[in-house]
C-alpha cells in the first residue's frame, strides 16, 4: 500500500509554506503537501502526517516571505524537537491507558501537528481550550504538557463514564462538546461534529488494534 501510494503520488506545486484547512476547521501548516486518490501528505519539520482526503476542506499557499538579511553572528542550532508520537505514547502509559486510544484522539484532533489552532482557539496536539489546559494546570503551548493534558483529560472521563452505557463514546463526545452536552442527552449528543469525531476517533483505535469495525 505505502509503495503503491508512494508511486501514485501527485506532487501539488511547492511554496514557501502550504495549509491544510481541515473540515474541523483547523489549519495545519506544511513544507510541502501531497496528494493521492484518498490522502493528502503533508511534509512537516516534524515528519510525514497522512490524512483521508474527506478530513481536508480546502488547500492554501502563502507566498515566499521576503528575506532576511543575514544575522552578524551565526545563532546556536536549534534544539531537536520532541516528537509528539512519542510523547504520546509516553504520556498514554504514564496514565494508564492504552496508546492506541490516545493516538486515535491526537491523529483526529489534530493530526499530530503542535501548532495547530482550531477556529474556536483549541491549541497544539490535543486541541486543549486555553481554560481546560488553566483547569489541568497545563501551558498548551508546550507539547510536552499539551499532551500530558490531554491524556489525563481523557483518562478522568473515561473513569467518570465507566459505569455507564457506551462509556468509552461517552467520553469522546465530552472530550470534543463537553461533559454538560453528554449529560444534557445522556450519551453522545445530537450534534453532527461530535458524532463523526467519536465514530473516527474509535474507526482509528480499532485499526490500530486489529483492524475490526468500530466498537463503542
Amino acid at each position: 500500500m505505502r509503495l503503491a501510494l508512494l508511486i501514485a503520488l501527485c506532487v501539488l506545486p511547492a511554496a514557501a509554506a502550504d495549509i491544510a484547512v481541515l473540515q474541523s476547521g483547523a489549519r495545519l501548516r506544511a513544507q510541502r503537501i501531497e496528494r493521492s486518490d484518498s490522502l493528502y501528505v503533508l511534509h512537516t519539520a516534524e515528519g510525514r502526517i497522512e490524512l483521508d482526503a474527506a478530513q481536508v476542506a480546502s488547500l492554501e499557499h502563502e507566498n515566499e516571505p521576503t528575506a532576511a538579511p543575514p544575522p552578524a553572528f551565526a545563532p546556536p542550532a536549534p534544539a531537536t524537537p520532541a516528537d509528539p508520537r512519542a510523547l504520546v505514547t509516553e504520556a498514554a502509559l504514564r496514565h494508564g491507558l492504552p496508546p492506541e486510544i490516545v493516538h486515535a484522539l491526537a491523529a483526529t484532533e489534530s493530526a499530530y501537528l503542535t501548532g495547530a489552532v482550531s477556529p474556536k482557539g483549541a491549541i497544539g496536539v490535543m486541541q486543549l481550550m486555553p481554560a481546560t489546559a488553566r483547569e489541568l494546570n497545563a501551558d498548551p503551548a508546550s507539547v510536552e504538557q499539551n499532551i500530558d493534558a490531554g491524556a489525563r483529560l481523557l483518562r478522568d472521563l473515561l473513569l467518570k463514564y465507566q459505569d455507564q452505557p457506551n462509556p468509552v463514546s461517552r467520553a469522546l463526545a465530552a472530550y470534543n462538546a463537553g461533559s454538560g452536552a453528554v449529560s444534557r442527552y445522556n450519551g453522545v449528543p445530537p450534534y453532527r461534529e461530535t458524532q463523526v469525531y467519536v465514530e473516527r476517533v474509535l474507526a482509528r483505535y480499532w485499526k490500530q488494534v486489529n483492524g475490526s469495525p468500530a466498537r463503542r
